[in-house]
């Protein structure tokens, strides 16, 4: 049994996610975890809700009962717990220091919340964790935001999965639930790049050339414990 556990779908490139492992036939069920769930159905999705600052404390098999009202969990449930089930950790956590309302609580999210779901999802024996990053993420980075996310890449090395794949996309296109300005002055200047296949590993990249990217990785065989994908490596794993 293949089972992929994913965070972050209420965002852009979580959302795109979501919908491709849902459609690939590798995976038998999709655990989407955050803080409320989605309106959503599908005989494939499970989701499990809760204060995602408390993960370290969830017990997965109690959330998998209390959701398992026509015994329709029973499956995933015994794998589990026999650990007879490969297990593929996918995050899109993210935010903004603006939406954050500060630096600490962007570093909360995109950093310490980041941490403790795939330390959650390693306790449970998942053996590939995929997580979306930034271009230009860096730990001696002099910006703050591409700071974090290379402290974010490094502490996620050290957990102890077998596979570690950091996606490095450049600036994202795609239909958001907000509205960035700073983004959108950004895409208007380098659309142009997409439309003359220039510069592959900074010209924009559409949501779901990421999400697919992202789960063609994680069915590969790998040969290295820890990958980074540029944004040009991106968009040739999407064709």
């Amino acid at each position: 049994m293949k089972i992929a556990i994913l965070s972050g779908t209420s965002g852009l490139v979580g959302m795109q996610l979501l919908h491709q492992l849902l459609q690939n036939p590798a995976y038998d069920y999709v655990l989407s975890v955050g803080r409320r769930k989605l309106s959503l159905k599908h005989g494939k999705l499970i989701q499990i809700s809760g204060d995602m600052n408390m993960i370290k404390t969830w017990d997965l098999d109690s959330k998998l009962s209390e959701e398992d009202l026509g015994g329709e969990n029973h499956q995933i449930r015994i794998a589990l717990i026999e650990n007879k089930a490969e297990i593929h950790g996918f995050c899109a956590l993210g935010t903004t220091i603006k939406q954050a309302g500060s630096k600490e609580d962007f570093f909360k999210i995109d950093h310490d919340m980041v941490i403790e779901f795939a330390k959650w999802t390693r306790s449970l024996g998942t053996a590939k964790f995929l997580y979306v990053s930034s271009s230009g993420a860096s730990s001696d980075s002099s910006i703050f935001y591409s700071q974090t996310k290379g402290k974010t890449e490094d502490d996620l090395k050290a957990i102890g999965f077998d596979f570690v794949g950091l996606f490095r996309p450049s600036l994202l296109l795609g239909n958001r639930s907000e509205f960035r300005l700073g983004e959108q002055l950004a895409t208007i200047a380098m659309k142009p790049l997409v439309w003359l296949k220039l510069f592959k590993n900074i010209r924009p990249i559409y949501d779901y050339q990421v999400a697919k990217g992202m789960v063609r990785k994680a069915l590969e065989q790998n040969s290295k414990s820890v990958e980074i994908i540029s944004s040009g490596q991106l968009q040739d794993l999407s064709k």
